[in-house]
Order: structure tokens, then sequence, then C-alpha cells
């Protein structure tokens, strides 16, 4: 498994990262087990998690998918074997779905002081390796939102939350620092920030990136490769619909866009009729259509590390096998004809 340099540090991540947060919904701790076992006996040394997973977030479950990871750590013995990845909850609008993240979570020093180290003691290690705020405590476009509409603003500003950061990584409890579903404007200012005051740099960036959603290429992926912070891609497979699995309105049984209705974000009718095409170009090529969409996300320039996810071990190893591929130029340039024809049709 290839490994690459995460931001300026001096951390190596392998390509393809495991995302978990199915963990305690979807899979139980043994599966969970069963896929961490095989993600690090093949050359996968990075976990992503957060404390609001799994998803969708529940009171009941919170925190749940850092308790199994921990369980697994103590288990095996395996924290230095791999690089450790988690993330603070802010606030989101009327803190829908996370109200009951310590009460309405924002992203404050006490807050994140607190969530940081109620996450170790889930995660049963003494440091994490990357910590990243999961999404802007400030009015943004994140999450798929178009249309941005500036005005009056009462977010905790990012001074705040940086220094904050900070005195987790003084006090050893941090390694590096992240940034999850942010814009070129609120990395420059992190960046900005990090430069005059000597703070903490951030390491990444995870946002969406797939063949269905390529907006990070617009601003972002500069910013990217010229400063040294590199894409973690997280929804590479667009919650699985690029795996072709859901066309011709198929429902699995134990899919996610089966069990929850929320999760309709790649499911609109451009993004299926773009789904159709890229599943088509896979079968002319004899490649599986996962495989392709992974490998595709697995050779561009700006990303540093692909979180895959999977529910059986049949997706996990499929996924982790895509580190395998390399798309063709041929391949590249079909797959940019259907791109120009279908433009982010799932931003």
């Amino acid at each position: 498994m290839e490994t690459r340099t995460l931001g300026k540090t001096d951390l190596q991540v392998s390509k393809i990262c495991l995302g978990t947060m199915t963990f305690g919904e979807q899979n139980s701790e043994t599966e969970a087990f069963e896929q961490l076992d095989y993600a690090t006996a093949n050359g996968v040394n990075f976990i992503d998690c957060a404390e609001m997973y799994p998803v969708p977030p529940k009171p009941e479950t919170y925190g749940r998918t850092e308790e199994i990871i921990g369980n697994w750590l103590h288990k095996t013995g395996r924290r230095n074997d791999v690089v450790l990845a988690t993330k603070v909850t802010g606030r989101s609008a009327a803190n829908s779905g996370v109200g009951h993240v310590r009460g309405g979570p924002r992203l404050d020093r006490d807050q994140i002081l607190k969530a940081c180290d109620d996450s170790l003691v889930r995660l049963r290690t003494d440091c994490i390796d990357l910590y990243q705020v999961h999404w802007p405590e400030r009015q943004a476009n994140f999450f798929g939102r178009l249309g941005y509409q500036h005005g009056d603003d009462d977010g905790v500003d990012i001074s705040e939350t940086l220094a904050a950061l900070e005195e987790l990584v003084k006090a050893g409890k941090v390694r590096h620092i992240g940034l999850s579903n942010e814009t070129p404007w609120g990395v420059h200012r992190y960046l900005r920030l990090a430069a005059h005051g000597n703070r903490p740099r951030v390491a990444s960036i995870q946002n969406p990136y797939s063949l269905l959603n390529r907006t990070f290429e617009v601003g972002l992926a500069e910013m990217a490769i010229r400063e040294q912070c590199g894409l973690l891609a997280y929804s590479p497979l667009a919650f699985g619909t690029l795996s072709g699995k859901y066309l011709n309105g198929a429902r699995p049984e134990g899919a996610r866009l089966t069990l929850f209705e929320r999760f309709q974000r790649y499911t609109g009718e451009r993004a299926v009729a773009a789904t159709e095409a890229y599943a088509a170009l896979a079968r002319e090529f004899g490649l599986d259509a996962a495989q392709m969409a992974l490998a595709f996300v697995n050779q561009q320039p700006f990303v540093t590390s692909n979180i895959i996810g999977a529910t059986t071990m049949a997706q996990l190893k499929s996924n982790i096998a895509s580190a395998e591929l390399t798309l063709s130029d041929e391949l590249l340039a079909a797959i940019d004809e259907i791109h120009t024809r279908n433009p982010n049709p799932a931003p």
C-alpha cells in the first residue's frame, strides 16, 4: 500500500483510509474488529472517526464508534501502528441532529478541550494524531448547500477555535490539526492565523470528493497542493451509489439509503443519470464500477488519502483492492466527457 505525507508533518498515511462511521450502527463491534484487522493487515494504517459517530447521530449511540476503535486498540495493542484521526463536533442549524452533544456543541475553547478529553477516553489513548474540526462554526456552504448568502454571524471566531487546538497540541493530547467540510476562505483563514501567530498549521482538508461531486477542484485543489494540506476525500463512492447497487430503483437490504431516508444527497435525477453513465463506462473497460470510482480519487494529485467505508467484508476487500488499480489516460478522458455532460450533479 502506497503511503503519502500528511501535510507538512512527519506522518506517512496510507492512500486508503478506513472510515468508521458505520461502527456501532450498521456494524457491530465484532464486525468492526474484523474490518480493522483486515484493513491493517493489508497496508491501511490510517483510521478516521468522529466524536458524533456512528451516523445517523443519536443520543443513544453518541461516541460509540470511538469506543469500538478504542476497544480494538486496547485488545490488539496496535496503537503505535496506526495514524488515528477524529473530529470535534460544532453547531449546525439549530443544532439539528447534534443537540445531544454537550447540550448543543460549539467550537469554543471550553467545549473543544472537553470534547478532546472525552474522545481520548473513548479511544483509550493519550494522544490523537489528527484532530479535525468537523464543520465550520460560521455560516458557510457545506454539506451540499449552494447559493451563498452572507449575513450577521454569531459563530465562534476561528481564532478562538485555533487557540484551543493549539492548547491541545502543546499539552501533547493532539499531534496535528485538520479541517473538514471547509471552504477556500476558511482554509486560508486558518493558515493565515497559523502563519502570523506561530500556531499549529492545518495538515489536511476532509471534504467530499467523487465522480458525482468534483467541486473540490474549484479553489480547494490548488490550495491543497500549494499549501501542502491535502484532501482526505470522504464519500468517494457517493454513499455507495457509484457502485451501481441503487440503479433502477434498487434498495438492497441493509444498505444505507435503504435504512436512512435522510441520505438522499446523491440520488437526484442528474446524479442517477451520471451514475448510469459511469457504470456503463466501467463495464466497457471491464472494471468494477466501485473500484473505478475509487481509483479515480486515488489518482488525483491533491488527494492525500481516500476514506473508504464498508458494511460487509466483501465491500471492504474490494475497496482496498482499488489501491492497486491505475486508470488509463483513455479512461480518464472518457470520465471527463461524462463529467462535462453531468457537472457535479450532487455537490
